[in-house]
């Protein structure tokens, strides 16, 4: 009997609890329904403002600016380059080796190291010294066919293409030879390119640079001096890069874009409100662009005989 009498106490209790929850329900959509109908008595409500076209079409003020590195297209450019000279017999596999080493690094890290940028500049520079410029802007179009085209991001290049669509000009703003950056931004159908000039003498290359590399801060004061000669309104232009140490040519602009970003550049977008891009995929590999299975054991080959080679200078 006492079984008997905790069944009907569950009983009674499970219907108690069933009905409170009805008439909460029921009350709930009264109260809604109310609400309702007191919104249509006062008429339609506003609709909520629609986000304002961007780019926007005709503004002669306004420009976009791209850096190249795994923002326009994955991996490096410098070392792309460097890899299409090896192939070219302009250096040896020593060489070979440090640039593998700094592109590894650079993909799997995701971020850009200062030191590798630094390293890859001077080998190039040494290599490039007393060929002709003509020669390079030659090669440097066989590269891109070979090592660039296919490393495009499709997504970024969309983005250019709504500035172009909309009538504004787009120019690259990279570390990379200004040759090469050339090469990219006129095979993208782009405006022009900003990038690292190294200096020439009766069209042959010296092996120093005019200035500094464009990187960082200098990536900045580029924009800003083009925005000046071009009679445009930082305010009205857009900005896009995966790195933070673009943090300060983003800041220029009203409109500045994270795409593909490191840690400390999406941290950073993030705290500011700035808008945010990703086309890499899900998953991590895939997210810093490693190749195929099929490319990924000469890769590794080429970064453990890089370590190797980092080790014996150390």
């Amino acid at each position: 009997m006492a079984v008997l009498g905790w069944l009907t106490y569950r009983r009674r209790s499970a219907t108690a609890r069933s009905v409170l929850a009805g008439e909460a329900a029921a009350e709930a959509a009264r109260k809604s329904a109310q609400e309702n109908e007191e919104a249509l008595a006062g008429g339609p409500t506003e609709p909520p403002e629609p986000e304002p076209e961007f780019p926007v079409v005709g503004d002669e003020k306004a420009a976009a600016f791209f850096d190249l590195d795994n923002t326009v297209m994955q991996g490096a450019a410098m070392f792309h380059f460097g890899r299409g000279l090896y192939k070219r017999h302009f250096f040896g596999k020593r060489e070979l080796a440090r640039f593998a080493w700094q592109q590894t690094w650079f993909r799997l890290a995701g971020i850009e190291d200062p030191e590798h940028v630094q390293e890859a500049r001077d080998s190039v520079l040494s290599i490039v010294k007393g060929h002709r410029v003509s020669e390079l802007m030659t090669i440097g179009e066989e590269i891109y066919d070979e090592y660039m085209a296919e490393r495009i991001w499709p997504g970024t290049r969309a983005l250019a293409q709504a500035h172009l669509d909309a009538g504004q000009k787009v120019w690259l703003v990279t570390a990379a030879p200004v040759e090469t950056a050339t090469i990219v931004a006129r095979r993208l159908g782009l405006t022009g390119a900003l990038g690292t000039v190294a200096e020439s003498v009766g069209g042959v290359y010296t092996g120093k640079l005019v200035g500094e590399l464009l990187h960082g801060p200098a990536k900045a004061e580029a924009v800003r001096a083009l925005a000046a000669a071009e009679g445009l309104d930082l305010a009205h232009c857009a900005a896009y890069s995966d790195s933070a140490n673009d943090i300060p040519m983003l800041s220029l602009v009203g409109h500045p874009y994270a795409v593909n970003p490191d840690g400390r550049l999406r941290k950073h977008a993030r705290e500011h409100g700035w808008r945010l891009r990703d086309y890499r995929t899900g998953r991590k590999a895939a997210k810093i662009g490693i190749p195929a299975a099929a490319g990924l054991g000469a890769l590794a080959g080429g970064a453990a005989a890089g370590i190797a080679l980092h080790r014996r200078r150390r």
